[in-house]
């Protein structure tokens, strides 16, 4: 099959002045895509700011003959964003690709937790992605194509300790893709979610060098490459590291129908093994196709 190419696209990458989203910037400029490098600049806490990490892409761009410019809007800021967006628009003309990496950490238990720490990491995770969604979509819809990838994370799909803002923000991003999956699908608007887990700045000090030497970002970035192309699908999850790539779903098992008439707590509690039971359990993927199913077959519909 012929080689994935972006020649005449134009794509934003979100928080690329470095890890993930330096090295998606990268490949796409390397396959033809005209990139716009945004990047606050900011700490992994979310502090400061500086336009230098982005510009050094854009610089590493254009010595290979890529076409790039930076920018250096918070994706928090509704203005910022909107001028990420003009900006692109006045310099190519169309957007056809938007990764959106952008983030920060504040790891705290719940208990040490500040509701400032919760605030942020959700401002960024969640409405840094939403913002330069919705700033991007209807260009997209009006040209009938698009690819979004948004950035999840096992923090949020499986929980990890003292991560609640993190896992909350990362869940978030999987409620919204659900839905403009199928918002998107009648313009050639395609969705898709990556769950990396890589060795960048925020996951230093979490494990030893030797393991991190595994988990480089360029290990994550084709299959982000993938889920940007003409032949990508809608609504994935993928995850990767370290070279591994998997397809994560929600499956929702076949259940039991419990009647309506005096159903109590107890019937539940002592139908539990057959509510849990595997056999028969489908992904929940189409727009919550299998528990629609589900409740038409138990009204006998």
């Amino acid at each position: 099959m012929a080689d994935i190419r972006f020649d005449g696209k134009v794509a934003i990458v979100t928080g690329a002045g470095g890890g993930l989203g330096r090295q998606h910037a990268l490949e796409l400029a390397r396959r033809g895509a005209k990139v716009v490098v945004n990047d606050l600049g900011g700490s992994v806490d979310g502090s400061g700011g500086s336009s230098e990490a982005a510009q050094k892409v854009v610089e590493e761009i254009k010595a290979f003959g890529g076409e790039a410019i930076a920018h250096g809007a918070s994706v928090t800021d509704d203005a910022g964003v909107a001028n990420m967006v003009q900006t692109a628009m006045d310099t190519w003309g169309r957007i056809d690709i938007l990764i959106a990496n952008a983030g920060i950490l504040r790891d705290r238990t719940l208990t040490k937790m500040e509701l400032a720490d919760f605030e942020a990491v959700m401002q960024v995770h969640v409405w840094g992605t939403f913002k330069p969604i919705k700033a991007v979509w209807d260009i997209m819809k009006a040209q009938n194509y698009g690819r979004i990838v948004v950035t999840t994370s096992s923090s949020g799909m499986y929980g990890n300790f003292g991560q609640s803002n993190y896992g909350a923000a990362k869940m978030a991003v999987l409620g919204l893709m659900n839905t403009l999956k199928l918002e998107g699908a009648k313009n050639d608007v395609k969705i898709n979610a990556i769950s990396p887990v890589a060795a960048t700045r925020m996951t230093e000090g979490l494990m030893p060098p030797e393991v991190l030497a595994k988990l480089a970002p360029e290990y994550v970035t084709p299959g982000v490459v993938y889920l940007c192309s003409d032949e990508a699908p809608t609504g994935a999850i993928l995850t990767a590291g370290a070279g591994a790539f998997a397809l994560s779903r929600i499956y929702e098992t076949e259940g039991v129908y419990l009647g309506e008439g005096g159903l109590s707590a107890e019937e539940v509690r002592d139908s539990w093994g057959q509510i849990t039971a595997e056999d028969g359990q489908k992904a929940y993927f189409n727009g919550g196709e299998q528990g629609q199913k589900f409740f038409r077959k138990m009204a006998g519909g």
